[in-house]
């Protein structure tokens, strides 16, 4: 009987090695303290160039610089996770545009992207995959779950090749929402 008992030690301790190595892999990989976790972010628009005045001598202001102007547009809708919000893509006065999204509420989580696509949306449950098996373009990692914000839209994107937008889960291949975009 002493020898049995001694035997099912180890083995409890290497189960309990076991399961505390897969609760930290677990804890790691889906981060679920980040759904209670809320980041608010508040940006402006990017505002337009300076104006500069006229040439030396001149009595006559400048002509103020062209307005930002929003090219396209879309409302979110909810996949994975419950997100509303709007979208708007913005060319600026440089010429350049800045992707935009405006009262945005969705879940936190783990390795969030925002991504243009040229995927359909989709609603519910078929809508969550669609977006990495087209072209796509990531305009980077979520600045929040929640807010105003504002992401620079490389200079050599054709826009007329991207039809929608998602906020984009990379660790877990799904869309938590999306929106299509309709030109203005």
């Amino acid at each position: 009987m002493g020898r049995e008992g001694g035997r099912r030690r180890p083995l409890t301790l290497v189960a309990v090695a076991v399961a505390t190595l897969l609760v930290a892999v677990g804890l790691y990989w889906f981060e679920p303290w980040k759904l209670w976790q809320d980041e608010t972010v508040s940006e402006a628009l990017p505002a337009s160039a300076p104006s500069r005045p006229g040439g030396a001598g001149s009595t006559s202001p400048a002509p103020a610089p062209p307005a930002p102007r929003t090219v396209a547009q879309g409302s979110l809708i909810s996949h994975e996770h419950t997100t509303t919000g709007t979208v708007k893509i913005v060319r600026l006065p440089d010429g350049s545009h800045t992707l935009r999204l405006e009262g945005l509420d969705t879940s936190n989580g783990p390795d969030l992207r925002v991504w243009l696509a040229d995927a359909p949306v989709k609603e519910g449950t078929a809508g969550w995959r669609v977006f990495d098996d087209g072209k796509h373009v990531s305009l980077g990692k979520l600045k929040g779950n929640k807010g105003d914000q504002n992401y620079p839209i490389p200079a050599d994107v054709k826009l007329s090749e991207y039809s929608s937008v998602t906020i984009w889960c990379d660790r877990f291949d799904v869309s938590f929402g999306a929106a299509a975009l309709t030109s203005t």
